[in-house]
């Protein structure tokens, strides 16, 4: 039988400006270790620091603009389009443009404070 997620879970994001992370799916708010899913809104000029993930990253932004830094340059993704970054792979996400981007993030296995290993 499907199992209805009512609402999702906020969590307590990293970076230099407040960004909303609501997880649908994922460790806190449905118990997925293999998978999260979850909604980010991000202001204009939000950065957090680099990271070098355990898990894959499937990330497809539905408005505005998200920049990927990674250790060849930069990738920016704009609505419509869709990034995808390795486990392991060093990596910096930011929305410098104005109005901010929203946008879907699928982490493989699900996101964990303790396998994100961000930059100190």
């Amino acid at each position: 039988m499907p199992t209805l997620i009512d609402k999702p879970s906020v969590i307590v994001p990293a970076g230099n400006k407040p960004k909303q992370i609501q997880e649908y799916a994922g460790r806190v708010n449905s118990g997925h270790r293999s998978v999260s899913v979850a909604r980010m809104i991000s202001p204009e000029g939000w950065e957090e620091p680099g990271q070098r993930p355990d898990f894959e990253e499937i990330t497809v932004v539905l408005r505005g603009m998200l920049r990927v830094e990674h250790t060849g340059g930069a990738i920016d993704v704009r609505a419509g389009q869709a990034v995808v970054t390795a486990a392991g792979e060093w990596i910096r996400y930011s929305t410098p443009e104005a109005d901010g981007a929203e946008y879907i993030a699928v982490c493989l296995p699900a996101f964990s404070p303790d396998t994100v290993h961000r930059d100190v």
